[in-house]
């Protein structure tokens, strides 16, 4: 019917100034948009997560993406064998790594509030998969056999081997024997090179 507001295209042809002025809305709204999609990404690249092994002999932090920013270890990593040192870093990375979800989340719906669900839960979901959740109280598991820098407990350290005999001077090796070419014989022993 003549005079109805129709929405979408056909609204946009009834009269050219309301024409420009919802279109430079809708531009603005793209604006508004990727600025805010810009200022979460950015507030999302400074994010780093911190945690802590439960004896305290490790730190670990990441970033958004999980990849370690800082590792660091108090002395008593001395007394570590190196397998439970090992497993205690990669579980103290993972517990670091858990977070990132639900911080990544709390950007996003700071930033953009409740739009885009879709995106959001893609980009969560994602992180979730590659970053599970760890419990809190979680021991890092021990390898059940030692590592090859681990003698086995019933064995005792080895003792070195006896010192050798006490002898004379030992005589001076002999000079390294210069390899022999093939074309060698061809010259002759007065052959000089720089010579005419």
């Amino acid at each position: 019917m003549p005079g109805e507001s129709r929405g979408g295209f056909a609204a946009i042809g009834a009269d050219p100034d309301d024409a420009e002025q919802r279109i430079q809305e809708w531009a603005q709204g793209f604006a508004d948009k990727a600025r805010r999609y810009q200022e979460m990404q950015a507030e999302t690249e400074q994010l780093r997560l911190t945690a802590a092994s439960p004896d305290g002999r490790i730190k670990v932090t990441v970033r958004a993406d999980g990849s370690v920013t800082d590792l660091e270890f108090t002395d008593k990593v001395r007394t570590m064998a190196p397998s439970e040192l090992a497993a205690q870093i990669l579980s103290t990375m993972h517990r670091a790594q858990s977070d990132i979800a639900s911080r990544v989340g709390e950007t996003m719906s700071a930033h953009l509030g409740d739009e885009d669900p879709q995106t959001r839960s893609m980009m969560l979901d994602n992180l979730r998969e590659r970053f599970p959740e760890q419990p809190e109280d979680q021991e890092p598991e021990q390898p059940e056999t030692p590592s090859k820098w681990q003698l086995p407990a019933d064995e005792e350290t080895p003792k070195p081997p006896p010192a050798p005999p006490a002898a004379g001077p030992t005589p001076p090796a002999a000079p390294p024997k210069r390899p022999r070419f093939e074309d060698e014989d061809d010259f002759g022993p007065d052959f000089d090179p720089l010579r005419d």
